[in-house]
């Protein structure tokens, strides 16, 4: 595809969204040195109890310091989950998606778990759902190298199945670990499923999507999953709604928490 087309793809996006300017204007997307985290605790203080001593171990083994940078961090836990046979369904997987992204980012998504292109590529997102995703992304200035992405579960459940109760609390530990070491400003929660484990609670989408919510140091907003926006195309000026309160958090203006 021609840049020319892909232009006209996103101004074409953009208006189904209900977009009616964009600001050239990058200064917003520098995080400013004095908002960085400051001080990081060390990882004992960082990383679930489940995971928390080998990662120790595995740092003092290598010789990294105490207070080790979000990347570092990443390494640790990326580690620690290995070639992860904790649950059932790493029998059938292709390949362990853990997340990608700029490990400093200030804006994470979260979704729910691997499709059948994330499985055979090794990277979430990477889809139809995350073309979609990229997209949306885009509609805030931002590039997908700029934030982070990850699942709550790691391995693709079996033809795309909901995840079980079991396999959700075997992998969530290694999620918010992930989230604690990037430190991000805003967590956008994609879906049902990603919401239910963030917020920790049955709970509809529908019911909370678009609510800003503090959460792990962060501000957490949950929205549509892009695959429900491939079929409820209708939806994407929700989400769209949403993006802009994320947008407006990154920007540092005042956004009601409810």
């Amino acid at each position: 595809m021609s840049r020319s087309d892909q232009l006209r793809d996103h101004l074409a996006f953009f208006k189904e969204l209900g977009v009616t300017g964009m600001s050239r204007d990058t200064a917003w997307r520098v995080r400013p040195a004095d908002q960085l985290p400051s001080g990081d605790p060390g990882l004992h203080e960082m990383l679930p109890e489940a995971i928390r001593r080998e990662a120790i171990s595995m740092v003092d083994r290598a010789g990294a310091p105490a207070a080790a940078s979000a990347k570092e961090r990443l390494i640790v836990i990326r580690e620690d989950l290995g070639d992860c046979t904790r649950c059932k369904l790493h029998a059938r997987r292709t390949h362990l998606v853990f997340g990608v992204g700029n490990p400093a980012a200030d804006l994470m998504f979260v979704g729910e778990a691997p499709g059948r292109d994330e499985d055979l590529r090794g990277e979430p997102f990477v889809g139809r759902a995350g073309k979609l995703l990229t997209k949306i992304i885009e509609s805030i200035d931002l590039r997908r190298e700029d934030v982070y992405i990850a699942n709550v579960i790691k391995c693709r459940p079996p033809d795309n199945r909901n995840p079980e109760s079991e396999e959700i609390a075997t992998c969530e530990p290694f999620l918010f670990a992930q989230i604690d070491a990037i430190n991000p400003k805003v967590i956008v929660g994609l879906g049902s499923f990603a919401v239910r484990t963030l917020l920790g609670v049955e709970v509809a989408i529908s019911k909370v999507r678009g609510q800003v919510q503090d959460y792990r140091g962060a501000k957490f907003i949950p929205t549509f999953h892009p695959a429900y926006l491939l079929r409820s195309p209708d939806k994407k000026r929700e989400v769209w709604e949403d993006m802009k309160r994320v947008r407006d958090i990154l920007n540092d203006k005042t956004v009601v928490t409810r």
